[in-house]
């Protein structure tokens, strides 16, 4: 079953990421923080319909393969949880410190409570199945 393009409401597509250095930094100083063994989130409002995400893993976060896997687990957790990340406003993830063994359940376990928690949102509480990205 394929879906049309317009209709995939599990993407990224580019007009919901930040796109610029100057956007991301702008959410970092202006919004509102959340921190969490891993990760800190920040969100600031728009108004709008419209939404951004912006996600971000420094050097001090690991090698680049570990950076690679903890902001492509990251955008899999954006894709499945739309609902947490609310219309009009613009969010920016920073990885800290990517968690060993990283896989999609640990990275909603540790995040998706915190979210709801501290900005509400529509979210099953329950995170997916464990999705594994391995290139083997």
């Amino acid at each position: 079953m394929t879906v049309p393009p317009g209709e995939r409401p599990r993407s990224f597509p580019a007009g919901e990421r930040l796109r610029t250095d100057r956007e991301f930094r702008e959410v970092v100083r202006k919004g509102a923080r959340l921190h969490t063994t891993h990760y800190t989130v920040y969100r600031d409002t728009l108004g709008g319909e419209k939404r951004q995400v912006g996600i971000s893993a420094g050097k001090r976060a690991g090698g680049a393969v570990a950076r690679n896997r903890a902001k492509r687990l990251l955008r899999e957790f954006y894709r499945m949880h739309k609902g947490v990340f609310p219309r009009g406003t613009r969010t920016a993830i920073v990885v800290r410190k990517p968690p060993e063994g990283a896989v999609f359940s640990s990275v909603c376990a540790e995040l998706l409570p915190a979210l709801l928690r501290r900005w509400g949102g529509e979210g099953d509480p329950a995170c997916g199945p464990d999705i594994s990205s391995s290139t083997s």
